[in-house]
């Protein structure tokens, strides 16, 4: 079976971004990607995300952003990686689910149900959208309403007259809260007192909040989304929940779950119609687990300090999209780092022959 030069598993920013510069080297790789269609996680968010709504899509190398306005991201950005992928050539093969990867006799091994694809290195830009994170509260089988977590999320129109919990402490959150506050009754629970910030983003902010990522990847220690370390803002969108009492209402978290609501450590008790878990997502690289990559404190410990994107442990293994380049703009610079990384491994093998 031929033996390619790398493999690529996920066709979303940062794998594109990671073809590209692949490409443009010289090494010889395939993208396996997941979706019956170009898009990534894009395609996957709901009718009601705007163009307007998102953080900002980042160009991919050599093109340009997605204009910012009042269409359907999850119409605008597919389109945009299609048309990408098109332009570019670049080798992506879908639909392509990877159950695991394996080391066999110095291989690599891509497994997806009956087919495999060998590789002398790999790069993981699976990112976090097949992982949502549900956490478990005691009652949560015995609710009698919709429990929908943010990947399931139809648009606001859906919670009309509906008592809806939002839980969570992360921008999905308070864009829920945002949409849905000025149509129907909402009610806000948090782990922590939520952190808001209301001066301007400027790049020397989003390059500590990097750092902080950076500094767990370094120790191994599962990442944090570089969001999640920002602190909040509102957007003129969400003035209006603003006003309406949304964010400062906001409660504790309930102590369990009961058939028609929730109930607080004090016995106060809160009827709700759904729950809409804004809770997050961890990293898609569970089909790692062959490899033995994870450090004992749970997280892929990558090079330079958490800045690399190399696995400590597996030199031949790149991860993008994950840690401290879970953002557009940090998915496109990981993909270049990458690729570098590729050709590095693959002369040290070439040298070690």
């Amino acid at each position: 079976m031929e033996i390619l030069e790398s493999i690529v598993i996920g066709a979303g920013q940062a794998g594109l971004s990671t073809s590209f510069h692949l490409k443009r080297l010289g090494i010889d790789h395939l993208v396996l990607d997941a979706n019956e269609n170009p898009g990534g996680a894009w395609q996957h968010r709901w009718d009601a995300l705007t163009m307007n709504d998102v953080h900002g899509v980042a160009e991919l190398p050599g093109a340009v952003a997605p204009a910012r306005d009042d269409q359907r991201a999850n119409a605008v950005v597919p389109a945009s990686f299609a048309e990408y992928e098109r332009a570019g050539s670049l080798p992506v093969v879908r639909p392509v689910h990877v159950d695991r990867v394996a080391d066999e006799d110095g291989i690599l091994v891509v497994h997806a149900g009956e087919r495999e694809w060998r590789t002398r290195t790999l790069v993981n830009a699976t990112g976090t959208w097949s992982q949502p994170f549900l956490p478990h509260y005691p009652g949560m089988e015995t609710f009698l309403g919709e429990q929908l977590h943010t990947v399931d999320y139809p648009g606001p129109e859906h919670f009309r007259g509906k008592r809806v919990l939002v839980v969570g402490g992360g921008a999905s959150a308070v864009q829920f809260l945002g949409a849905l506050a000025p149509i129907t009754d909402t009610l806000w629970a948090t782990r922590r007192e939520p952190v808001w910030r209301d001066d301007d983003f400027t790049p020397e902010a989003g390059a500590a909040a990097v750092a902080l990522v950076e500094r767990r990847v370094a120790q191994g220690l599962p990442p944090q989304s570089v969001v999640g370390v920002t602190g909040l803002m509102l957007r003129p969108q969400e003035r209006e929940a603003e006003r309406l009492g949304a964010y400062s209402d906001r409660r504790p978290m309930f102590q369990r779950i009961e058939p028609d609501g929730v109930r607080w450590a004090d016995g106060s008790f809160e009827r709700v119609d759904v729950i809409l878990w804004a809770t997050g997502f961890r990293p898609a690289i569970g089909h790692l687990g062959p490899l033995h990559l994870r450090s004992e404190a749970g997280g892929i410990q990558l090079d330079r300090n958490g800045r690399g994107t190399t696995a400590v442990k597996d030199p031949r293994i790149q991860l993008v999209g994950y840690g401290p380049s879970a953002s557009t703009i940090g998915a496109n610079r990981a993909g270049r780092t990458a690729a570098v990384g590729v050709q590095r491994a693959l002369s040290s093998l070439v040298t070690s022959s």
